[in-house]
């Protein structure tokens, strides 16, 4: 939408690069589209929201419509910590994509493995089913899209399914939601997905997903 922003958040392990298509397609439907990197395996979730606090005010200041976020894997629940932390004036719309709202099994799995902590970092450890953050049930506008496939051989096997590979569908719900859909796509390539890219374009203008919960 004319005026309006759309800050786009990678998932734990990615870069901003992971969101290259998702961005092209934001700015040509025609928002302003950013795509932020962070050292998602450096820091804790508060330490990382805290670290691009400064940077998500200056573009919502840039803003003159509403500043929506895209958030991938741990960058969705990235996004719920930046809007706890200091929420925009003009606040938008979150879609989250394959989050483990309710944690993730494989972090309960794999926590006390020594090579899982040094590859991934202290938020990993944020991220199991009994230490992922709450925060309050948002008022804001919450679309999630959880994926049924997955590329891994190996991660599946460790979820309930249906699962994307990382994260459960069931990990995905949260209270309070606008819209939960649940397509056929895998956590690693979902946001590159033509239909995942569609449905977050129609939830971010609307409100609420074509199809779905």
């Amino acid at each position: 939408m004319p005026g309006d922003s759309v800050i786009l958040l990678h998932g734990l392990g990615r870069t901003a690069a992971s969101l290259a298509r998702m961005r092209a397609a934001l700015t040509a439907s025609g928002y302003r589209a950013v795509a932020l990197d962070y050292p998602s395996t450096r820091h804790t979730l508060p330490d990382l929201a805290a670290a691009l606090g400064p940077r998500i005010a200056a573009i919502a200041g840039e803003t003159p419509g509403q500043l929506h976020f895209v958030g991938h894997s741990m960058g969705g629940l990235l996004a719920r910590a930046l809007i706890a932390q200091a929420r925009p004036e003009r606040l938008g719309r979150l879609v989250m994509l394959g989050p483990p709202n309710r944690g993730s099994e494989i972090a309960d799995r794999l926590s006390h493995f020594r090579l899982y902590r040094h590859v991934f970092g202290p938020a990993a450890l944020t991220l199991g089913t009994g230490s992922v953050p709450v925060w309050p049930k948002p008022d804001y506008a919450i679309g999630v899209i959880a994926g049924t496939r997955t590329i891994d051989p190996v991660g599946w096997l460790m979820l309930p399914r249906p699962n994307d590979g990382r994260v459960s569908v069931a990990a995905t719900r949260l209270a309070g939601l606008r819209g939960h859909l649940v397509l056929p796509v895998s956590h690693a390539l979902m946001m590159n997905h033509p239909t995942v890219i569609a449905q977050t374009l129609q939830f971010l203008a609307t409100g609420a997903f074509a199809s779905g919960e």
